[in-house]
């Protein structure tokens, strides 16, 4: 669990990011921005910021901030409860994020933080640019060194029957 001040610094440079991708927010989502650690200690390599403008039976809607060289750690949207898994479509609206999921494996302009990032296959998004992302499809991305904002459209999201690839890595928001 973050402590205050370090959910703070983290909020903020998440906030600056917003707004230097023109991302307009309300007071209520800059307030409820969830800040992802894993309980890992690493937040500023392994992590990711979220708003979640809404999430029903049916869609979801969010926009996620990298800080710069923060990775997204390594998982996947299992099928769950009769259905097929939470299906994704990444946009890059600010910065440059390298998606990395299952495929044959070409030219890595960035590295994995650690041994649990496993699949290689990388697509590079510079804002503009958007990949969709099948259920149950193993996928990391990790922003470039300015950071990095994307909006992500999905099916339902269940964080809880996300699968990732460390075990050490928790769910749950830092505060």
């Amino acid at each position: 669990m973050l402590e205050k001040h370090e959910f703070e610094r983290i909020k903020n440079q998440a906030l600056e990011l917003f707004k230097k991708a023109h991302i307009v927010l309300t007071d209520s989502e800059k307030e409820n921005l969830e800040i992802v650690d894993g309980d890992l200690g690493k937040v500023d390599e392994i992590g990711l910021e979220i708003v979640t403008y809404v999430n029903t039976d049916r869609y979801c809607a969010k926009e996620m901030v990298l800080l710069p060289n923060q990775a997204c750690p390594e998982h996947k949207h299992p099928p769950h409860g009769g259905q097929p898994g939470k299906e994704e479509t990444f946009r890059c609206r600010y910065g440059r994020v390298y998606l990395f999921v299952e495929g044959e494996r070409g030219i890595r302009h960035v590295d994995p933080p650690n041994e649990y990032f496993t699949v290689f296959h990388e697509i590079v998004m510079d804002p503009g640019d958007q990949h969709t992302i099948p259920p149950n499809t193993l996928h990391w991305f990790k922003a470039g060194k300015n950071g990095a904002v994307i909006s992500e459209f999905s099916s339902h999201s269940d964080d809880a029957s996300d699968l990732f690839t460390d075990p050490n890595f928790k769910r749950a928001q830092g505060s």
